[in-house]
């Protein structure tokens, strides 16, 4: 059995507001007794080193390992080189971890300088090889950050991951694959896209308002928020979400 944290959007800024809500998620996290954390994209809102160095500080020390990928708002060059350590390079940022049996693929559907996202042939190629690498026992999870299907939010709506037909394919061919994990949307969710559970984390920056909840789109009071995946091992995915509450006093 996997169990798998989740934070998204963090949109770090430099701006105190910024740092103080990640931190205050991160801080919950410390103590919850997970597999690994899985940070589904827009970790840094402009791109800049600084913000991904801040980044690296906050999730320093974390006792499980931490699993990334990008998002609209991220840099591929100083992601890798700030974020991750590795020499500063454009081409998509896809990892892969096995954490407890199962293998998380993390992978990049940014397009740099655009909002809306898609899994690059190079993407794909990345995926179906490191499947063939693991074999069909390992089960697995993808984890990137537009989520494949409307959501029935105007904004998320706007800016989807293109050419979805082709990661329904995907999954059909690769039964392995028992779910997908992405954000983008700053709205805890669950929905289903070619026969597999899709869990939408929430964002920490801000809360996505839904067209019948208002006319301002973004919630900036709602508390942050984590997920918390739960794989068992009959495959099936149970997903749980939580706020954290800032200190009373």
């Amino acid at each position: 059995m996997l169990v798998l944290a989740q934070i998204s959007d963090l949109h770090l800024d430099g701006t105190d507001r910024a740092r103080e809500r990640a931190a205050r998620v991160i801080a919950r996290l410390r103590e919850v007794p997970v597999d690994a954390l899985l940070v589904t994209g827009d970790i840094a809102d402009h791109g800049a080193a600084a913000e991904y160095e801040e980044a690296a500080e906050l999730l320093a020390d974390l006792p499980y390992p931490v699993l990334t990928c990008p998002g609209n708002h991220d840099v591929r060059e100083a992601y890798r080189k700030a974020l991750l350590g590795q020499a500063a390079s454009d081409a998509p940022v896809n990892s892969v971890e096995v954490v407890s049996g199962t293998a998380v693929l993390m992978c990049d559907s940014s397009i740099p300088g655009q909002d809306d996202g898609r899994l690059s042939p190079g993407t794909y190629d990345w995926i179906e090889r490191t499947l063939d690498g693991l074999g069909t026992d390992v089960p697995a999870l993808l984890a990137f950050h537009h989520p494949p299907i409307a959501l029935h939010a105007p904004l998320p709506d706007s800016y989807p991951l293109h050419e979805p037909g082709r990661l329904a394919e995907l999954l059909e061919r690769r039964p392995q694959i028992r779910a997908l994990i992405t954000g983008h949307a700053h709205t805890p969710a669950a929905t289903v896209f070619a026969g597999r559970p899709v869990a939408v984390g929430p964002g920490v920056t801000w809360t996505l308002r839904l067209p019948w909840e208002g006319d301002a789109v973004a919630d900036r009071a709602a508390d942050p928020g984590f997920a918390l995946h739960v794989l068992d091992d009959e495959g099936r995915l149970t997903t749980h979400f939580r706020s954290v509450r800032a200190p009373v006093g």
